[in-house]
């Protein structure tokens, strides 16, 4: 069926910083809404949708620690970070009328039920948005090591990176205007030439698993639905490009 979504189960990692819009720093309410709809919109396709969101708009672990933090106290409060973020994007999905569970890393039950596998799927395979937070639940890991681990460990058949640039380039598009778009890269290229997308050990194991991973702008409406109904949005990367 031509309109039927190209990917049945998707991992979706949105930043810190896509949370914060035009306010530099917290949470945007109306960002955070408009996100969400965006999320519901693909959740209304029959896609099972899982997130992991970052914490950078909140607190910076790297950042603190390279300013004289200890490192493992640093991640551990971006992590704490990330669990604000996904409480504030679960309000927002079921003020969409999203049905929507929260999974912790870092036992908070108060909050958030503890990520356990089997339970993440069940949650998907009902229906519901299931929002992952507190990283891997260990220091020195980025959240989007734990995006790849988590789309691992789910079955997700892609990874989809959200961010405000139409996709991966050959150098930043925000400093160099003849930065090059790239449509197609395999996981060699990502790590051989050193491009900023995501950490080496997210895109190992994402290249591991075979999971395809997805780069495009979310500043776009309607951006995300393209992407999960097959469209050429963004860069793919995956294990050979169309263009070997």
């Amino acid at each position: 069926m031509a309109d039927a979504p190209a990917f049945q189960r998707i991992l979706l990692k949105l930043s810190g910083e896509a949370l914060q819009g035009e306010l530099g720093y917290g949470i945007d309410p109306v960002t955070c809404h408009r996100i969400a709809a965006e999320v519901a919109g693909v959740h209304k396709l029959g896609v099972e949708v899982a997130l992991v969101v970052g914490g950078g708009n909140i607190f910076r672990g790297l950042a603190a620690s390279a300013s004289g933090f200890d490192r493992t106290t640093a991640d551990y409060m971006g992590m704490l970070a990330t669990i604000m973020n996904g409480m504030a994007l679960q309000e927002a999905l079921e003020r969409q009328g999203v049905p929507t569970r929260a999974l912790t890393a870092i036992e908070i039950m108060e909050l958030a039920e503890p990520f356990i596998r089997r339970r993440a799927v069940r949650h998907l395979e009902r229906g519901r948005v299931v929002i992952l937070v507190g990283g891997t639940g260990n220091p020195f890991f980025t959240t989007d090591t734990a995006a790849a681990l988590r789309a691992s460990e789910i079955g997700a058949n892609v990874l989809i990176k959200a961010t405000r640039v139409d996709g991966v380039y050959s150098a930043d598009p925000e400093q160099d205007p003849g930065a090059t778009l790239y449509k197609e890269l395999t996981y060699v290229d990502v790590i051989q030439e050193r491009l900023k997308v995501m950490d080496s050990t997210a895109i190992t194991l994402c290249m591991d698993n075979a999971i395809p991973i997805v780069v495009f702008n979310l500043n776009v409406e309607g951006n995300l639905r393209r992407v999960v109904m097959g469209e050429q949005v963004g860069t793919v990367i995956r294990e050979v490009s169309d263009a070997d």
